[in-house]
């Protein structure tokens, strides 16, 4: 690092070093999986990264802007997720009271926000020059426009990740006032439903609050899983269907697994408190890791419902119902197999990626 650079600057990179190394090592078996996995066509995956960009310059302006900025949104989102780690909160409390211009401050988010930026102006570097090289005819008229295009939303994802940092530092809100109580307060009261009470008070309310990700990564996951999903069964063009059946595959798989982790953790946290408690708890975290199954059989379930509105014949054919057998039981398994060690815990999943992916290869034949 320069020896003229600000030491707060250098302090601020050293904090999201430090925090982007902890983010990788935690995502070391979903880096396996990926590697494993989409090794193959990883470079079909990149290409698409820059194709909304590419495409946006031969739609009406109004569309166009509206692409790249879903796109520079979307790019951006992951630093958004990553807050809590780059600025945790005791450390933005203590840079809040120092004594530094605003300026500087601003130079410290852009710099930290370029740090961030750096992977992805590598995969936009990449993926358009797999546009380039492949030069279909679409891209030929528009080579010049679709590159500024892409630096536009770059540059965009840059500029509102710097935000997202900026906001992150500023004084918190002061806390609103509590409301009285009463007497009525205090008399205890028995929820109809116990054990769905729990669950939600002791699992569903702890994912969304003091900046816990869970919840918005569940809910990302499931809008990709959504999402692939459509653009699969709706024959999306430009991108291959084998390319769009691995990522439906992948995220419907990877929803569960993710969301049956969180769960899983959040048993262990609770574990010694539950154990004290005078009620069996085996009913509630059975129930916690059922409902971690919902996202994807409710994406299953409309998969299925629109590829009846859209072609009643491909529900008939036996691989239709293979793959939704299989895609049952691998996600049964994920969630009933607790006991699985970590690299058995990607082998299962790594296989139950690459069977989908088989299976849904042969939808479209």
């Amino acid at each position: 690092m320069p020896r003229n650079i600000h030491p707060y600057l250098a302090l601020r990179l050293r904090l999201a070093h430090h925090a982007l190394l902890q983010f990788a090592a935690s995502l070391a078996s979903s880096v396996e999986i990926l590697v494993f996995l989409a090794g193959p066509v990883l470079l079909g995956l990149l290409s698409v990264i820059a194709l909304p960009s590419l495409l946006a310059v031969t739609l009406p302006w109004p569309a166009a802007l509206g692409v790249l900025s879903a796109q520079a949104l979307l790019t951006s989102l992951p630093a958004w997720l990553l807050r809590k780690r780059l600025l945790p909160a005791n450390i933005a409390a203590w840079l809040r009271q120092l004594p530094l211009p605003r300026q500087l401050r601003w130079q410290a988010d852009v710099a930290v926000a370029g740090l961030l930026m750096l992977p992805l102006g590598i995969v936009y570097a990449i993926s358009t020059g797999v546009w380039l090289v492949q030069s279909p005819p679409w891209l030929r008229p528009i080579v010049a426009p679709g590159i500024a295009a892409t630096v536009a939303a770059w540059l965009l994802a840059w500029l509102l990740t710097s935000c997202m940092l900026a906001l992150r530092l500023r004084a918190p809100r002061p806390v609103q006032q509590a409301r009285q109580l009463t007497a009525s307060t205090y008399l205890p009261h028995a929820p109809r439903w116990r054990t769905v009470f729990l669950w939600r008070q002791l699992f569903w309310l702890p994912f969304w609050r003091n900046e816990n990700v869970i919840g918005i990564q569940q809910g990302v996951l499931l809008a990709g899983a959504v999402a692939s999903m459509l653009a699969w069964l709706l024959r999306a063009p430009f991108v291959p269907a084998p390319l769009l059946g691995l990522l439906a595959s992948a995220s419907l798989i990877l929803l569960t697994d993710r969301g049956d982790k969180a769960v899983r953790e959040q048993i262990t946290v609770l574990r010694p408190i539950l154990n004290a408690w005078p009620f069996a708890s085996g009913r509630l975290t059975r129930l916690a890791c059922a409902i971690s199954l919902l996202p994807a059989f409710a994406v299953l379930l409309g998969a299925g419902a629109l590829l009846y509105g859209i072609n009643p014949a491909a529900l008939q054919q036996r691989v239709t119902s293979v793959y939704a057998i299989t895609a049952s039981v691998a996600l049964l398994a994920i969630v009933g197999l607790p006991r699985l060690t970590a690299r058995g815990r990607v082998v299962l999943v790594a296989l139950s990626i690459l069977a989908l992916s088989a299976i849904g290869s042969e939808l479209w034949n």
